[in-house]
């Protein structure tokens, strides 16, 4: 999908971006120069990253590196502003590569920072407990000033390039889709199919979203995406299935339905062959106490093209 360029902007005394939102972050498939630290501290919802899709939770501390297209959607009640009980908190830094200067990252004791870095362009979930020293370390970051500011970024960045408990989100065959692509088009085409998502969504009604011929759907998508319709709107639906899983609200036939399924031996077909494990077993694994080998495995799931 063509990801939408976003601007960041810092104060006139600052370096790098380090800000907390309590509303839902930008909603839109985008991308931007800038790394980003993010660190979900209330919320749940949706995360696409390059061409990965996972159920994101409280808790969370991701990396997104320059130029990686990436889109957080936020469950629904968060978008009430009059439900209290659904605000979100994310406290996000913002920062140039180089904006310590490009000598910085040659220095050989910067060398695992410097790899972090270009492992960040595919994404990067960190676990255990090293997000929760990241995440103790971001909320310091908001309450101090000067370069105290960039001595910790620089300690967040060294203790997650030590980290044995990382997880690389996106392929490594992904590539972003050129600038020209038409970002209002796909982003229209995204929104509506999360949306539209539990019911069947025809072809003609989804290219008439994307101002494209019926005939011409088809090819327009998988050539901006690397992935057939059909096989994004599974993606969703497990997704959504995840969510409800780990919300453990429903029967297994029941979020089978809600997910978007029709039946379900498709339910759990599609499910095992995206998240690797059966409904059940996914919200065994979710509902044991964890550890901090195991937590990726069990809310990570990858887009299969």
């Amino acid at each position: 999908m063509k990801p939408q360029l976003l601007k960041v902007s810092t104060g006139p005394a600052q370096s790098f971006s380090v800000r907390q939102d309590v509303h839902p972050i930008n909603n839109k498939w985008h991308y931007h120069p800038e790394v980003e630290l993010l660190y979900i501290k209330r919320g749940s919802g949706t995360e696409f990253t390059g061409d990965s899709i996972r159920h994101f939770r409280a808790g969370d501390v991701i990396l997104i590196g320059s130029n990686l297209p990436h889109y957080w959607r936020f469950d629904e009640p968060y978008y009430n502003d009059s439900d209290s009980k659904h605000e979100a908190n994310v406290v996000v830094v913002h920062f140039n590569e180089n904006f310590w200067g490009a000598p910085f990252l040659q220095l050989p004791e910067n060398v695992g920072i410097k790899n972090l870095l270009t492992e960040s362009k595919r994404g990067v979930l960190i676990n255990g407990a090293t997000k929760k020293l990241i995440a103790e370390l971001l909320d310091q970051m908001l309450a101090v000033e000067g370069s105290a500011r960039i001595v910790l970024l620089m300690q967040a960045l060294n203790i997650i390039a030590s980290s044995p408990k990382l997880s690389i989100l996106s392929s490594i065959s992904f590539k972003p889709v050129p600038q020209s692509i038409d970002n209002d088009r796909i982003d229209a085409i995204h929104q509506y199919s999360m949306v539209n998502f539990k019911k069947k969504i025809q072809l003609e009604e989804i290219a008439a979203i994307a101002h494209v011929s019926p005939n011409s759907f088809c090819r327009y998508f998988k050539s901006h995406t690397g992935k057939t319709y059909s096989q994004f709107l599974i993606e969703i639906k497990v997704g959504q299935a995840c969510r409800l899983l780990i919300e453990n609200k429903l029967s297994i036939k029941q979020l089978c339905y809600e997910s978007g399924f029709n039946n379900f031996a498709s339910f759990h077909k599609n499910f095992k062959q995206i998240t690797g494990k059966s409904p059940l077993v996914y919200q065994k694994e979710f509902m044991t106490p964890r550890h901090d080998t195991s937590d990726v495995k069990r809310r990570q799931y990858r887009m299969v093209s």
